[in-house]
């Protein structure tokens, strides 16, 4: 598949995009007034995940393998924060009766808990995170996270296949 520009191009905007959804959590956590549950930390942190790998690739320009592999990283990236996401959006659709427990913060984790247990907290979620603070379209901030999530998954693996500009060397 020959797109219109290099891969090295794509995965600039796909850093940009990741730079821009940064900016956004930032912008509603410390404008917006909304506190982060672990969850939404979680998938900040794949977010800044899915831009390392695409600022290496940038930095790289890589040839074709290099290319695919770096296709493929950001893919697996992406899908490991969908993941998150999703979970994210299924705690927020549990009946009241049925959502978890309300947990002490992260800090509280970081200093108080084994490693281990704060790191299952963030990636499990606690009863602060079916709480929906902030919809656009009737969609929550997890559900537009995971649907970005998808389009960088799916924009990332797209560039295994890009030879606009490639060579085939081995780099």
């Amino acid at each position: 598949m020959d797109l219109r520009y290099p891969p090295s191009v794509y995965f600039g905007l796909l850093l940009a995009f990741c730079s821009v959804l940064i900016a956004a959590a930032l912008y509603f956590q410390f404008s917006g007034g909304l506190e982060p549950c672990p969850l939404c930390i979680s998938q900040r942190i794949m977010v800044l995940v899915v831009g390392a790998v695409m600022l290496a690739a940038v930095l790289h320009r890589p040839g074709r393998v290099g290319t695919r592999a770096y296709a493929v990283a950001g893919f697996l990236a992406a899908i490991g924060g969908a993941a998150i996401s999703a979970r994210h959006v299924w705690l927020q659709h549990l009946p009241p009766e049925e959502v978890p427990s309300c947990g002490p913060g992260l800090g509280y984790m970081l200093e108080n808990f084994p490693i281990g247990d704060t790191v299952k907290a963030m990636l499990s979620g606690t009863g602060d995170c079916a709480k929906v603070d902030w919809t656009l379209f009737g969609l929550s901030m997890p559900a537009w996270v995971l649907l970005c999530f998808l389009g960088l998954a799916v924009a990332s693996l797209a560039q295994a296949w890009n030879t606009h500009g490639v060579d085939n060397r081995f780099r």
